[in-house]
């Protein structure tokens, strides 16, 4: 089942529950005001400050550092939006991705269950990272707290407003820097472990081909390959480790008429264009390497490492990517609000203002053009 349908049901359920028993969880944080459901909470509070009061120290000497990185982060993802323009018609730079849902001019699949895993890892780390740094500037956190925006969840960490605009600039620059900072530092930890966990899986496995794990809809497999399919060549070129896949793949055009041989037997795919890559030809299907276990002194706990490792990687990337995303100059991101920040100590607020505006709604079409031209 396409992911989308999850989603729909979850959505679905939550709201009539929410309708059912709206008068009895208002009284526990519950607002609605559709299409957002909105859950608070001040419970979670204490815990926040507990850490932020830990070692305030470092979490200020950390976000000094996180300040200057995160402004060096978005010049680089500003760059790389901005330079992708001349190929936005071939490999679109910015894209939707929704964990289980295979995703129009997208060529990242995320795995549900991974996926939501990753992405809690990426608003729980985030958020939290906002309101740890909000303490330690001593500005109050007014509520904690869950939403659901149509079927796309949520969550928040909410400062005293007042009390943040009051707040002196670099105050405001290190609450601001704190949630993308965290899901960088997250990701970071992410690929180390990927790269430990990926090291142990020699000890224990030997590389025998290469397996499909998942085949694209409406693509030139759909219907004829299927998940789980070892393949054995492809038009006579044996096919044993992944460099052996990747060079016979990349050899191909659109157009190309291919015999793939697998374990369940041979088949012919006529091959489409590459959605990244026009000249290359599309067989339409995700595939990874394939290993037989050659060490089972530990019986079968190491197969976990294959589980961690895609795990992690998710998590990796899901942090990196919406981190990097959310400090571009765009308000209402956290890049908008540290831009205009930096500006105003060199401009009045009357030109700060309009500047940082002009600059969220150029990058917002920009964007926006890359993710409709994706889709079409």
């Amino acid at each position: 089942m396409n992911g989308i349908y999850y989603y729909l049901i979850a959505f679905i359920c939550i709201w009539i529950l929410a309708l059912i028993f709206h008068d009895r969880l208002s009284d526990h944080g519950l607002e609605m005001n559709f299409p957002i459901l909105m859950w608070k909470t001040k419970r979670l509070r204490g815990f926040i400050s507990r850490i932020s009061n830990f070692s305030p120290r470092f979490w200020r000497w950390f976000m000094n550092v996180g300040i200057v990185v995160a402004f060096a982060a978005m010049i680089f993802i500003t760059w790389t939006i901005i330079s992708s323009l001349p190929s936005v018609f071939e490999t679109p730079a910015v894209s939707v991705v929704i964990p289980g849902v295979e995703v129009p001019g997208s060529s990242i699949y995320i795995p549900l269950g991974y996926g939501l895993l990753a992405l809690a890892s990426v608003l729980i780390v985030h958020e939290f990272s906002h309101g740890i740094q909000a303490v330690g500037e001593k500005i109050s956190i007014k509520s904690i707290g869950l939403l659901l925006f149509a079927i796309l969840p949520g969550a928040f960490v909410e400062p005293d407003e007042d009390e943040l605009k009051a707040a002196k600039k670099s105050s405001r620059l290190r609450v601001y820097a704190a949630g993308s900072i965290a899901n960088i530092s997250l990701a970071i930890i992410a690929i180390l472990l990927v790269s430990l966990f990926s090291a142990a899986i020699p000890t224990y496995f030997a590389e025998d081909g290469i397996a499909i794990n998942r085949v694209v809809g409406d693509s030139p497999s759909e219907g004829i390959l299927k998940e789980g399919m070892i393949l054995e060549e492809i038009d006579g070129h044996k096919i044993t480790n992944s460099t052996d896949y990747g060079e016979v793949v990349s050899s191909y055009h659109p157009g190309d008429n291919v015999t793939v041989k697998t374990d369940e037997g041979s088949y012919s795919i006529t091959l489409s264009k590459n959605p990244n890559n026009e000249s290359r030809g599309f067989f339409g299907i995700q595939a990874s390497k394939h290993f037989e276990m050659v060490n089972d002194s530990l019986g079968p706990v190491p197969w976990i490492l294959f589980e961690l490792v895609e795990l992690f990687q998710w998590v990796f990337m899901l942090n990196l990517g919406i981190g990097l995303f959310n400090l571009l100059p765009i308000k209402p991101l956290d890049g908008g609000y540290m831009l205009e920040i930096l500006l105003s100590y060199k401009m009045s607020e009357n030109t700060v203002k309009p500047l940082v505006n002009a600059i969220s709604g150029v990058m917002g079409i920009i964007i926006v053009f890359s993710i409709i031209v994706g889709f079409l």
